[in-house]
């Protein structure tokens, strides 16, 4: 394995700096990158966080595994872990790159464009040959929770097997979203699996250990670790979901929350004006599990409260 002139032996780890651009301050933009191999041959896996600068959980939950030497102990293969990719969303607490731009909507990238194009195509052209497969860290964003979940790309056998192995609490069914990493992987032949936990811009422990433990089961299921990981409750799969939106603008409770199951017509909360003269409920127009909702106090019309997933029969 060789990244960026780089050997890395097998039986060995190295950190890697990968030069991604300069900002106009004359501050370097370098990705760190952390490769680990074990002496006897096996798959390669990507481990990365922070796509999104401001989804900190990501960023955390990749952090774990190198503090807590997880990936020292492979008995077979590689792993390659970024904790960080968006560096300047991350100092900015922002979910995007300079010029508002989202890494995960610019993929395959190119070296020469925007910051957001160069730090996805530092991936798609250094990394994602090396791989076989991999998970991708993600948080809710805009003040949304996301129930931990894996989401796989759509006819994908091997990424839904990768998936059950994870075995988050909800597995989900997902078409590939034009220009994301996902959608890039799956058309290389690189399955990646994207786990979705917690809110952007805070921590949560449900969320990063959900996504810690599933990795732990996942590499063992591919003989990289000598150690399974129980499973507390028995994953979910779903492929259809849809979001409930704020039917007028106003403050907004909400009475059901992220993991909650649903039925048709059932309260899930209101939205009042600030005057004490109105209030709309809401109510869920499908059955099934709110696997998202928004914790904003104040929303405008049209805004995503919950998101509900139907089971698959």
């Amino acid at each position: 394995m060789i990244i960026n002139k780089k050997e890395i032996a097998p039986g060995s780890q190295e950190e890697i700096r990968l030069n991604v651009a300069r900002l106009p301050s004359g501050t370097v933009i370098n990705l760190r990158i952390h490769a680990f191999r074990a002496k006897k041959p096996g798959p390669t896996m990507l481990v990365m966080g922070g796509v999104h600068g401001d989804e900190i959980n990501g960023v955390e939950i990749v952090r774990r595994t190198i503090a807590r030497g997880m990936f020292k102990k492979l008995l077979c293969g590689s792993v390659i872990a970024i904790p960080l990719l968006n560096i300047y969303g991350f100092i900015n607490f922002s979910r995007d790159a300079s010029e508002g731009k989202d890494v995960n909507r610019s993929f395959p990238g190119n070296l020469n464009g925007s910051l957001a194009s160069r730090v996805a195509a530092t991936v798609t052209k250094k990394i994602l040959p090396l791989v076989d497969f991999g998970v991708d860290y993600h948080t809710g964003g805009s003040s949304r929770y996301n129930y931990p979940q894996i989401r796989f790309s759509v006819g994908d056998a091997k990424a839904e097997e990768l998936a059950r192995s994870f075995a988050a609490p909800y597995l989900i069914r997902k078409a590939n979203v034009p220009k994301s990493l996902r959608k890039i992987s799956m058309g290389m032949g690189k399955p990646i699996l994207v786990f979705e936990g917690g809110e952007s811009l805070r921590y949560d422990g449900f969320s990063i250990d959900n996504g810690l433990h599933g990795l732990q089961r996942l590499m063992y299921a591919q003989g990289m670790l000598a150690d399974d990981q129980p499973i507390t409750k028995t994953p979910m799969m779903f492929n259809k979901t849809s979001w409930i939106r704020a039917s007028r603008s106003g403050l907004f409770r909400w009475s059901k929350q992220s993991g909650a199951k649903v039925s048709i017509g059932e309260p899930l909360g209101v939205i009042n004006d600030p005057y004490g003269e109105n209030e709309v409920r809401i109510l869920a127009h499908r059955a099934g599990y709110i696997i998202g909702h928004n914790n904003a106090p104040v929303v405008n019309q049209g805004d995503a409260l919950f998101h509900i997933a139907t089971p698959e029969k």
